[in-house]
């Protein structure tokens, strides 16, 4: 009897607490992710492509909503993000101090194209002046994730967001870039920008009054071989409504 209990506490630790790094890829079977407008520039900031589009309907919408925690010396802030797509790869939200120089960290939900569309996320970095990609060490926590055909739907936290420690504006204001791109089973293909906001304060919800852009037709070359597999640590798929556990920690 002790034995069989200490092998299920064993098996229990292994279940629900993953840890992933940036360079795998963390798979899991469909949680039921719920996304809609409701608090939009209230509680939350929400920044999506055609305007105004329901992340909750059937039609075509690219939709992010992001709620910060208060800053917390010298851990910076965590973002509760909310993400929705329609893509038969992957979706992304870009989060970067300046568009058109340094790096953009991409978070990314995907659906597996060679195991039935199972739900997949990694997290890279991509270059903003030449838009190639490359993996990264990176976690995040909490992260949920739903594949209906082509809607992706995914729900995860970012912690320790600190834009950067040098420049006047406040530590959560950032562009964000949302996009799209291809996947061959969980290797990330180039990186399709769709949209590109203006500054944006993350934990000012009304934030978003600065005008969004379209983006230009530039394309991310991805990381040559960063098709990569999970750590064997009690099975990379988890249960229906499990929620996945690690840290991603973010500076630009």
């Amino acid at each position: 009897m002790e034995r069989g209990l200490t092998l299920l506490v064993a098996a229990l630790v292994v279940y629900v607490t993953p840890s992933v790094q940036g360079t795998a890829h963390l798979s899991s079977s469909n949680a039921t992710v719920d996304i809609t407008r409701s608090g939009c520039g209230v509680n939350k900031l929400c920044v999506e492509t055609p305007d105004d589009c329901d992340p909750a309907g059937t039609g075509s919408c690219l939709f992010v909503s992001v709620v910060a925690t208060a800053p917390v010396a010298p851990n910076g802030t965590m973002l509760s993000i909310e993400l929705r797509g329609d893509s038969s790869g992957y979706i992304a939200l870009g989060l970067t101090a300046d568009p058109s120089e340094g790096t953009t960290m991409l978070f990314i939900c995907a659906q597996n194209s060679l195991s039935n569309g199972s739900f997949f996320f990694r997290t890279m970095t991509m270059n903003n002046t030449d838009a190639t990609l490359s993996a990264n060490e990176e976690l995040v926590s909490d992260i949920r994730g739903m594949v209906t055909g082509t809607v992706i739907k995914c729900e995860f936290n970012i912690t320790s967001v600190n834009a950067t420690n040098s420049r006047s504006s406040p530590v959560t204001t950032f562009s964000i870039l949302l996009g799209s791109g291809p996947t061959n089973g969980t290797t990330i293909g180039p990186f399709n920008r769709t949209l590109t906001s203006g500054p944006l304060n993350l934990a000012d919800p009304a934030s978003n009054a600065v005008n969004t852009t379209a983006a230009p037709a530039v394309n991310a070359t991805a990381a040559p071989a960063v098709s990569t597999t999970m750590p064997n640590s009690g099975g990379a798929v988890q249960p229906h409504g499990k929620q996945n556990t690690a840290v991603y920690r973010f500076a630009l």
